[in-house]
Formats: structure tokens, C-alpha cells, sequence
């Protein structure tokens, strides 16, 4: 445990502020988007069906009340599984162009940094009316699938339905459950509740599998959270991903396939969210080498994921940072508009042909345009968006995504000088996480940071493990620089 530094919330909040700011983003909402949520009153457009008597769950951080879905199973004759995830109707309370559609279009997306979110909609929204709160009835689209005993998703349609959260459920104690660890979590006391979790569970882990076979990519990146002491920044933790993540990653995946696939059938557009062919397969191959594997000269994901499962059970305690050097050699993913029955680039880690985003619609501005044109096609109007206007979002989608990152490791950055301001001249283990002509950065393990490596530079790519020396740190500006250490 650091000792901290006192006020340290304060400090973060105000470099998140100005991190905004510098890179486009409007940390604060206008007032006409205040005074619009502030009007709102509950959607009650009535639905085609009536679901809340089935018992919806949601799951997410202990600390998320912007709750976007709710999943349910069944399980049917034959060996399939109805599964049902209902996404938040943000788009019964938030038309286009209204002054919150105009600020969510701006930003495109929520903002999660150390000492401060910054929500795409107004709070009275996203935590209140357009949440899918317990014991509330809601408005939300509802992907409906069947999913063999193997994973594979046969018949899917979406469609409008009224819900209600039965329990609110958090990933640390429903995964402790699940993984046998400890009793069942605060409002999973009912035996129904619980078969109910265990199938969703199973249904997810089939998904997985079958994904797998396909060569979705098993990748377990180190991820941080800040603790604070009231005001003072005391440590980052890592956040790591825990079996109750995946329950929610599998189920939402095939949604987000299931949506996709709908619009094509209906001859309507979508913004797709692809991942091309890896830019610097050859560094992923040269990885491989260096602990003895091979690799095939062209990008192939099964022998990828074949590698990867391999180096997670002989070297679980390295596979983070084999991980994260895969993901920076991967490239980023970005949104792309997708005419009707036009092959897509697909997402290589996910090993899927037909993806869009539409399980985040308070949190994502991609997956309100999704729900918008699927509202459409379900009312039988024509799409809302013409393809130019589809072309020119996605790749302002894409492009807003990149900066809102750019800040949350902006912050991150500074909360981590924060702890090392007092730490000038120790020595660190780190990983080569990036090698550019722009730079050349390095991740040290505690606190899980990356920095730029100023000295020392000869030989180093993606993935090189070194030792580093902490030079300085600049905690306004999230400057923390190492040289090597010889």
C-alpha cells in the first residue's frame, strides 16, 4: 500500500476536466440537455409484448447504476436454450437531434476515469429513466435467441417488450457463486433466481466454446481501479476479469450478433464493429518464437487462440502481458457502415462475421444508432439515416472513441504519478507495450501503468520485457518517464 496523496480526487477530477477539453470532448452538458432530462417523465409507449414477469437479472460493477441490460434463459426441449438479454430503450426518451441527442452525439460515448465519470447522458437518464433499475418497469428491445447444447444460435428476432429487473446482481460476489467461493450474493436468494444465473452461466460458457472452435482469441489484459481513502488516492488495484464477465461478454456478444443479423434480413444498414486482420502479425509470430512456439506466416486466429490457451496454463502469472502485447500487435477496432448484404471485414479476436454494438445504448452512441434503425425496420419506416449520414457517424464514432481513451489514460497516467511522485530513481520490471517512430512505451507491473521510455531505446519492440528506472514524473500534464536500467 502507497501512502497516497491527500486530495488526490480533486486533483483528478480537474486534469479529467481539462483532458476533455484538449482532446474535443464536452466534459459538461449544455443547459437545453439539462433542462430536456430534467422534463422528461417515464416512456409509455405501449410494448408488443408484456415480459416482466420473467426473472431478469442484471449484472455489473457494484458501483454502475447506468444499468443498459437484463438476460433471462429457458431452458427448452431437445437440449435448447431460449435466451433473452433486454437492452435499454434510451431511444423512447432521447430523439434525434434533441439537445441530449446532439451532446451524446458529440462525445459518442461515456467517459470512466479514476476520480470522475463522464456520462454521455444527463444522470436523471441514464441512472433513473432509461436504466433498468430494480423493481422498475421499463421499455427495452429484446434480443430473443435459441442456442444449441453446442453454442451455436439458431432462430433470432428482436423486438419491443416491457421488463423489469428482478434482482441487481455484481460481478466480484456473483462470480465468487458461481465459482463456488462463497454464498449467494445479496439478491440471489431465491432458488429460482439461482437455477435461473446457473443456466445463464452455461449458456455462456457453450457460446465460448463455440466461439473458440471458430478462433476467438483468449486474451486477459491488466486492467486498474483507483481506491481512495475519502479524498486521498491510496493505491491501484488490478481489475481482472472474472467468470460473471464472461457470463455478460458471451450473452451480449450473440445479442450483438442477433442485431446485426436482423438488419441485414430486413435489407437495412447498420454500423458494424470490426476488427480487421492484425496489422503486425509478424511481431505476434516473433512473440511466439521467443518462448519456443510456432506460428503460421499468415494471420490465422485458431492457431492464435491454440497459442494462446497454451501459454495461459504453462505461464498464467505472464499471460497479461502476453496479452497485452498480442492486443497492441492486434490494432484497434473501429465502426464501420455496413450496407444491406454486404460482406463485412468481421472481428478477428472475437471470430465473428456479423457484429454491431447494441447492448450499451446509455454508455455507447454506436448502439443508440443501432437501436434507432431496428426501432425502424420493426415499424416498417424507412432507415433514419441515409448512408452518407451512416458513413460519416461511424467514423466519427471511431474517432471519438480513440480521444475518450486517450483521456482515461490520461488520468490513469496521473493517478499513477501520483503514487510514484515520492518513488524518483527505484527501479521497475516492465513491459514494451508500444515501439514507434512517435515513442517507445513501457508498463510496469504495480501500479500497472504505461510510461515513456526516454533513455535506453536500442532494441526494444512490443512485448520485450526490461527493467526500468522512474526519471520523472509530471502528475498535471500524466507524464511519467523510465530509462532503461542496466
Amino acid at each position: 500500500m502507497h501512502s497516497g496523496s491527500r486530495g488526490g480526487r480533486q486533483i483528478l477530477r480537474n486534469i479529467a476536466r481539462v483532458a476533455m477539453i484538449e482532446r474535443g470532448l464536452e466534459p459538461e452538458f449544455p443547459p437545453a440537455a439539462m433542462r430536456q432530462a430534467g422534463a422528461a417523465r417515464p416512456a409509455r409507449t405501449q410494448p408488443a409484448q408484456d415480459l416482466r414477469a420473467l426473472p431478469w437479472v442484471s449484472i455489473d460493477n457494484d458501483d454502475s447504476r447506468d444499468l443498459d441490460q437484463l438476460s433471462v434463459a429457458e431452458s427448452l426441449p431437445d437440449g435448447v436454450t431460449r435466451a433473452r438479454v433486454a437492452l435499454a430503450d434510451v431511444d423512447a426518451l432521447v430523439g434525434i437531434d434533441t439537445p441530449v441527442d446532439l451532446h451524446a452525439h458529440h462525445n459518442t460515448t461515456s467517459v470512466y476515469t479514476a476520480a470522475r465519470i463522464f456520462p454521455m447522458l444527463p444522470e436523471r437518464l441514464s441512472t433513473d429513466l432509461t436504466s433498468l433499475n430494480p423493481g422498475e418497469d421499463r421499455l427495452a428491445l429484446v434480443a430473443d435467441m435459441l442456442i444449441g447444447t453446442d453454442g451455436r444460435i439458431g432462430r433470432s428476432e428482436l423486438y419491443l417488450a416491457m421488463v423489469r429487473n428482478h434482482a441487481k446482481l455484481a460481478y466480484p460476489s456473483l462470480a465468487d457463486w458461481l465459482e463456488e467461493r462463497s454464498p449467494a450474493p445479496q439478491g440471489l436468494s431465491d432458488p429460482a433466481l439461482q437455477r435461473q444465473l446457473r443456466l445463464q452461466d452455461e449458456l455462456a460458457q457453450a457460446l465460448r466454446a463455440q466461439r473458440h472452435l471458430h478462433g476467438a482469441l483468449t486474451l486477459e489484459t491488466l486492467r486498474t481501479y483507483a481506491v481512495f481513502d475519502g479524498d486521498t488516492l491510496r493505491d491501484l488495484l488490478p481489475d481482472r476479469k472474472s467468470r460473471a464477465h464472461e457470463l455478460i461478454e458471451d450473452l451480449m456478444i450473440a445479442a450483438n450478433g442477433a442485431a446485426a443479423h436482423f438488419l441485414d434480413l430486413r435489407g437495412f444498414p447498420s454500423i458494424r464493429r470490426v476488427l480487421r486482420t492484425p496489422r503486425r502479425w509478424e511481431r505476434i509470430v516473433e512473440l511466439a518464437a521467443e518462448v519456443g512456439e510456432r506460428l503460421p506466416s499468415a494471420a490465422d486466429a485458431q492457431a492464435l487462440n491454440a497459442f494462446l490457451a497454451r501459454r495461459r496454463r504453462a505461464d498464467p502469472e505472464r499471460f497479461p502481458d502476453l496479452s497485452l502485447a498480442v492486443v497492441k500487435s492486434l490494432g484497434k477496432g473501429e465502426y464501420l457502415a455496413e450496407p444491406p448484404g454486404r460482406g463485412s471485414p468481421g472481428h478477428f479476436g472475437l471470430a465473428v462475421s456479423d457484429y454491431t454494438h447494441s447492448t450499451a445504448p446509455n454508455r455507447r452512441f454506436p448502439d443508440l444508432l443501432s437501436h434507432r434503425l431496428i426501432k425502424a425496420a420493426l415499424a416498417g419506416r424507412p432507415p433514419p439515416y441515409d448512408e452518407a449520414e451512416l458513413k460519416s457517424l461511424a467514423g466519427h464514432c471511431t474517432a471519438q472513441e480513440d480521444h475518450a481513451a486517450k483521456v482515461q489514460r490520461r488520468v490513469a497516467k496521473s493517478a499513477a504519478a501520483l503514487l510514484l511522485a515520492h518513488r524518483l530513481g527505484e527501479t521497475f520490471d516492465g513491459i514494451v507495450t508500444g515501439a514507434a517512430a512517435k515513442g517507445t512505451w513501457v508498463r510496469i507491473i504495480r501500479p500497472a501503468v504505461e510510461g515513456r521510455l526516454t533513455r535506453g531505446l536500442e532494441g526494444t519492440d512490443i512485448g520485450q520485457r526490461v527493467r526500468v528506472r522512474l526519471l520523472s514524473v509530471d502528475v498535471e500534464r500524466g507524464y511519467i518517464d523510465f530509462e532503461r536500467a542496466h
